[in-house]
C-alpha cells in the first residue's frame, strides 16, 4: 500500500461538469472560477453575467444549452472545467467532451425525483470508461443526513458512492464538513476559504464511523488495509489518500465531497481533490487507446464566432501545438492553426503554444468536425470514433418567411448543425419540406431562436407532414382514349388498362398482354410512364402504392401516335378508373421502443391507446436496474409530441426509438380530417 497510483498526477487537466437539470453545475464553475481568481467575484446565475449560460438563448431560458469551458489555474496548475448542459434534450453535448476529458464532476442533490437523470448520466459514464467524483451540492438546503442520501443515490451508481465528507451541523444548519481522510473540520466562510478546526467531541463518533465506512470500501481494493483494519491498526494517512487516488482513477469508487456551490462552500475541497486524485492526458490517452501516440488533439466543440470564423475547441491529448502549425485531418487533409486561445466562457484568451493536457481553442480549421482526432504527424491518427448521438424524437418543418432567405437559411443550419451534431436536417422530397429533427421540443426552439437571433433569419415552423399514401380495394378495367387534331399531325393514343390492389407493401406493378401489335411495342414504355405518373398523385391526393396494372388492349394511329399520346391515354384511363376502385387512405404505423424507469411503466401502457397505440409487451430493459423497455406499434401521425407527453411522466428522462413498421388503412372522421387539410392546404 501507499504507492498503487503513483503519486499525484501533474500536468494540465480536464474537467467535465455533468449533472442533472438544475442541480447547479453552471453555480459550481461561477465558484470555481471566483475561487482561483479568474473572476473578481460569483455572480448568481441569474444575474446574467455568469462565464457559463453566456449565450442569449441559455439566458432567455434560464438554463444551459451547450457546453461552457472555462479554463484558470489552482496552485499553479492549469485546469480546464466544461460545464455540460443537464436537460437530456441536450445532453449529446457532453459526449465528444466526456471522451477527451481526464474526470467528470457530478453535480447531485437530495432530491428522489432526480434519481433516474442522475442514472442517465452514470450509465453515460460507465459506457466511456471516464473517473468521476461526486459533489453532493445544496447541503445547506438538505434535511437529511449525507448517508440517507448516498443511500438513496446509491441505485443510480454502478460503482460505490465512496463518502469523503461528512456536514457539520449546529442547531440543525450546516456550518462545515469534516474531512474523513485527514480528520479534520472546516467551518465554512462565504465565498471564502474554510477556516481549520478540531472535530467537536460531539461529532466525534459520528467521524469515526463514517471513516471506519470509507476504509472499508477502500480496503476492498487493498489486501494491505484490510489487515490493517482487522488487526485494528491505523493505516498511514499517505496511503489512504494514494488509496483513494488509485480506485478513483480505475473506476473503483465515486468519491463523494459535499458542499455549497452557491456559497463557495466546499469548493476548495472539490478542487484538492481533483488535482490530487484526477488522472492526467497520459492517462486519458491509455483510456482511449493511444499510449503510443506522439500527437493527438481531439475536438470536443466546435464553435462559429460573429466575428472571428470558426473556433474548434480541442484536448490536447499528446504532444505539443504552436500557432501556425500544420495539422492532420481524419480524411488526409491537412490545414494550417490560425490562431490559438483559452476560453473562458464567450471570451478567448490568445496563447502563442500549447502543451500536453491543455484544453484550447484553435482557430479556422474549416474542415474538423466535432470529435475528430487530428495530428501534427502526417498520416493523422487512428482513434475509436466519439459515440453517434441517439435518433432524434421530435421534429418540425422549417422554411424562412421570406424566400429570398432559403439559401442563408440553408448555410447557417449547417453551422448550427456543426456546433450540436445531435441535431439532423433532411430535406424530404415527396412533401419538399425541410425537416428539423432533434431531442425535444426545447431543443429546437433554442435552434429556431439562434436562426432568428444569431442569424438575423425569421423562420416559420410547424409539424411535418405524414407520409401518407393511397390504394385500392377493387379491381377495374378502364378504357383511355386520347384524340386530338390540330391541323397537321393530330394525337392519337387508345388503352385499355386492368387496374388491381396488390397485398400490403408491393409497391407498384406493370405488365402487358398486348397481342397481335394493336399497341406497337416502342409505346408500350410510354403506357407504363404515364400510369407512373398519375400514381404520383391519387384519387385523394396522395402517392399510390400497392397496385398492379395491365395493357391489355388499345388502338393506335399510323400517323398521329406518339410516346406523348400514348401517355394521356394511360393518364385519363387511370383518373376514370381509379374512381371505381374504392380508393383508401393508408397511413405509416411505426414500431416504437420506449425506455422508461419502471415506477412511470404503468403510465406509460396507459397512454400508448390514447394515441392508437398496439401495445406488444414490455421487459425489464438489459443492464438497466429499474428501467423497463415497452413495445408498441402507432401511427406515425401519433408520434410528432410524443415525447412531451413521455417526459412529463418520467421527470424528463424517458426516450423512444422508433422504425418504420407498415402501412395501414385509414378510415372514417380521421381519414376525413386529413382529406380536408389537405384539400385546404392545396388550396392555399
Amino acid at each position: 500500500m501507499g504507492n498503487r497510483a503513483g503519486g499525484r498526477r501533474q500536468g494540465p487537466k480536464c474537467v467535465a461538469i455533468i449533472g442533472p437539470f438544475a442541480s447547479g453545475k453552471t453555480t459550481l464553475l461561477e465558484a470555481i472560477l471566483a475561487r482561483t481568481g479568474a473572476i473578481p467575484k460569483q455572480s448568481p446565475v441569474g444575474s446574467g453575467n455568469t462565464v457559463g449560460d453566456h449565450s442569449a438563448e441559455a439566458r432567455a431560458h434560464a438554463m444551459s444549452v451547450e457546453a461552457a469551458i472555462a479554463t484558470t489555474e489552482f496552485m499553479g496548475e492549469q485546469m480546464t472545467f466544461v460545464d455540460c448542459p443537464g436537460s437530456i434534450e441536450f445532453a449529446y453535448e457532453a459526449v465528444p467532451v466526456l471522451s477527451a476529458c481526464d474526470i467528470a464532476v457530478v453535480v447531485a442533490e437530495a432530491d428522489e425525483k432526480k434519481i433516474p437523470a442522475l442514472q442517465l448520466i452514470l450509465r453515460q459514464l460507465d459506457d466511456l470508461g471516464v473517473p468521476r467524483m461526486l459533489f453532493l451540492n445544496k447541503i445547506d438546503k438538505s434535511d437529511s443526513g449525507v448517508r440517507d442520501t448516498l443511500k438513496m443515490l446509491q441505485p443510480a451508481s454502478s460503482t460505490p458512492l465512496l463518502l469523503r465528507q461528512i456536514p457539520l451541523r449546529r442547531d440543525g444548519i450546516v456550518v462545515g464538513s469534516i474531512d474523513l481522510a485527514l480528520e479534520r473540520a472546516y467551518i465554512y466562510r462565504e465565498h471564502a476559504e474554510s477556516e481549520i478546526a478540531s472535530i467537536p467531541d460531539d461529532d466525534k463518533a459520528r467521524e469515526i464511523e463514517a471513516r471506519f465506512s470509507m476504509l472499508e470500501t477502500l480496503a476492498d481494493h487493498d489486501d494491505q488495509l484490510m489487515e490493517q483494519l482487522l488487526e485494528e491498526i491505523e493505516p498511514p494517512r499517505d496511503a489512504i489518500f494514494d488509496d483513494l487516488a488509485a480506485d478513483l482513477r480505475e473506476g473503483a469508487v465515486t468519491p463523494v465531497l459535499i458542499g455549497s456551490a452557491e456559497h463557495g462552500n466546499g469548493v476548495l475541497r472539490l478542487l484538492k481533490a481533483i488535482r490530487h486524485d484526477a488522472p492526467d492526458a497520459a492517462a486519458t490517452r491509455a483510456r482511449l487507446g493511444l499510449d503510443d501516440a506522439k500527437s493527438v488533439i481531439r475536438i470536443i466543440k466546435t464553435i462559429h464566432t460573429s466575428h472571428g470564423g470558426k473556433l474548434s475547441v480541442a484536448r490536447l491529448l499528446a504532444g505539443t501545438l504552436s500557432d501556425g502549425a500544420e495539422l492532420w485531418l481524419p480524411n488526409g487533409n491537412s490545414a494550417k492553426v490560425s490562431g490559438l486561445y483559452h476560453m473562458r466562457g464567450k471570451d478567448q484568451i490568445k496563447i502563442a503554444s500549447a502543451k500536453e493536457g491543455e484544453t484550447i481553442a484553435i482557430g479556422k480549421i474549416d474542415e474538423a468536425k466535432t470529435g475528430d482526432a487530428l495530428s501534427t504527424v502526417k498520416g493523422g491518427v487512428s482513434v475509436e470514433a466519439v459515440p453517434a448521438p441517439p435518433p432524434p424524437v421530435y421534429a418540425l418543418a422549417l422554411r424562412p418567411r421570406e424566400r429570398k432567405d432559403e439559401v442563408k437559411m440553408s448555410s447557417a443550419l449547417q453551422r448550427i448543425g456543426e456546433e450540436d451534431p445531435s441535431l439532423s436536417l433532411e430535406h424530404h422530397q415527396d412533401t419538399a419540406e425541410t425537416v428539423l429533427s432533434g431531442h425535444g421540443e426545447m431543443h429546437l426552439r433554442v435552434t429556431i431562436e439562434r436562426l432568428e437571433g444569431k442569424y438575423q433569419i425569421p423562420v416559420e415552423a410547424h409539424a411535418a407532414q405524414i407520409p401518407y399514401r393511397e390504394t385500392i380495394r377493387k379491381p377495374t378495367q378502364q378504357r383511355g382514349r386520347h384524340k386530338k387534331q390540330s391541323g397537321g399531325h393530330g394525337q392519337f393514343g387508345d388503352v385499355v388498362l386492368e387496374i388491381k390492389p396488390l397485398p400490403r407493401e408491393s409497391g407498384f406493378q406493370f405488365t402487358d398482354t398486348i397481342t397481335g401489335g394493336v399497341v406497337p411495342k416502342q409505346y408500350i414504355p410510354s403506357v407504363e410512364t404515364g400510369v407512373r405518373d398519375f400514381l404520383k398523385s391519387g384519387p385523394l391526393g396522395f402517392p399510390v402504392v400497392d397496385i398492379a396494372v395491365n395493357l391489355s388492349d388499345g388502338s393506335y394511329h399510323s400517323v398521329d401516335s406518339s410516346d406523348m399520346a400514348f401517355q394521356m391515354a394511360a393518364k385519363l384511363a387511370m383518373k376514370e378508373g381509379m374512381a371505381a376502385c374504392s380508393p383508401v387512405l393508408l397511413e405509416p404505423v411505426m414500431r416504437v421502443e420506449i425506455a422508461t424507469p419502471s415506477d412511470a411503466t404503468a403510465k406509460i401502457t396507459a397512454l400508448i391507446p390514447q394515441r392508437r397505440g398496439q401495445i406488444l409487451g414490455y421487459d425489464a430493459r438489459p443492464g438497466w436496474p429499474g428501467w423497463d423497455v415497452v413495445e408498441a406499434m402507432m401511427p406515425e401521425a401519433e408520434i410528432g409530441d410524443l415525447i412531451v407527453e413521455l417526459r412529463s411522466a418520467t421527470a424528463g428522462v424517458a426516450s423512444f426509438a422508433k422504425k418504420f413498421d407498415h402501412m395501414a388503412e385509414l378510415t372514417g372522421r380521421l381519414a376525413d380530417d386529413v382529406l380536408n387539410k389537405a384539400a385546404t392546404g392545396k388550396a392555399a
